[in-house]
């Protein structure tokens, strides 16, 4: 019998999760996002820390339009059109400000609702 290890995961503040899947975002603009958020995380300070920031690629959200498109975990913000500039608003105003970017979000979860 082989032992399974248990996972460890350094401790974070928001997790995002994008959605790269073909029909939210088909030019590969949200992998792009994705890939760009290891040098804007960091600019930031939010790669390490208190603020630390995880983040992780879907396949599917099944709110095909509109992408790309994030959710930012445990505040239940799922936004919309998340291009490279409103990123960088995403990052400042919410992940960092913890205030949201409201006009770009398209659903608020119900524990967390923004006027």
């Amino acid at each position: 019998m082989t032992d399974i290890q248990k996972p460890k995961m350094w401790d974070y503040k928001r997790h995002i999760l994008i959605c790269t899947g073909p029909r939210c975002a088909s030019d590969g603009a949200a992998q792009a996002l994705l890939d760009s958020l290891t040098d804007k995380f960091k600019a930031a300070g939010l790669d390490e820390g208190d603020m630390r920031v995880k983040r992780s690629r879907v396949t599917c959200f099944a709110t095909c339009s509109g992408g790309p498109l994030m959710c930012v975990q445990p505040d239940g913000t799922w936004y919309y059109n998340v291009t490279p500039s409103n990123m960088d608003r995403i990052i400042e105003q919410h992940l960092v400000g913890g205030k949201p970017v409201l006009d770009l979000i398209f659903h608020q979860g119900p524990e967390c609702q923004h006027s």
